[in-house]
């Protein structure tokens, strides 16, 4: 048994950790400032999983309105303990506490290398994906 833990303790959060977990490990955050990551961090419900030590070892994050939908992000694993069940262990908690809000919806962007982490937490794909649009930000 693995002596890491999950939490939603936002005052565990290692922010600075996080920044470098995402700027140096996740193509979807790169050339995210300290900064927007913050104030990501200060507008979402939080994830980690800590080591027995308190090193951060993942993280993820949900963009909620509390009520109807979740947008899971951000979800990532220490490479150097990548294989063990993190990504699972982290979704899973994450999704435990978006349980407790009965929210209709929960939805993220999957990574080819994850999908199956997603598709075992029971994400299917979506009823209607011709539906759904998205708009890019011309300055982003």
């Amino acid at each position: 048994m693995s002596d890491d833990e999950f939490s939603a303790d936002p005052a565990r959060l290692d922010h600075a950790r996080v920044h470098e977990l995402l700027s140096e490990h996740a193509y979807w955050a790169t050339g995210r400032t300290r900064e927007a990551q913050d104030a990501a961090i200060a507008a979402s419900r939080n994830y980690g999983i800590y080591t027995a030590a308190g090193e951060q070892i993942a993280y993820a994050r949900a963009v909620t309105d509390g009520v109807t939908f979740a947008w899971l992000a951000d979800v990532i694993v220490d490479p150097a303990h990548r294989g063990r069940g993190l990504g699972t262990r982290i979704v899973d908690g994450a999704l435990a506490d978006l349980d407790t809000l009965g929210l209709k919806r929960v939805l993220l962007k999957a990574s080819p290398e994850a999908r199956a982490v997603y598709l075992s937490a029971g994400f299917t794909e979506l009823d209607e994906p011709d539906t759904w649009l998205q708009r890019r930000s011309p300055s982003a």
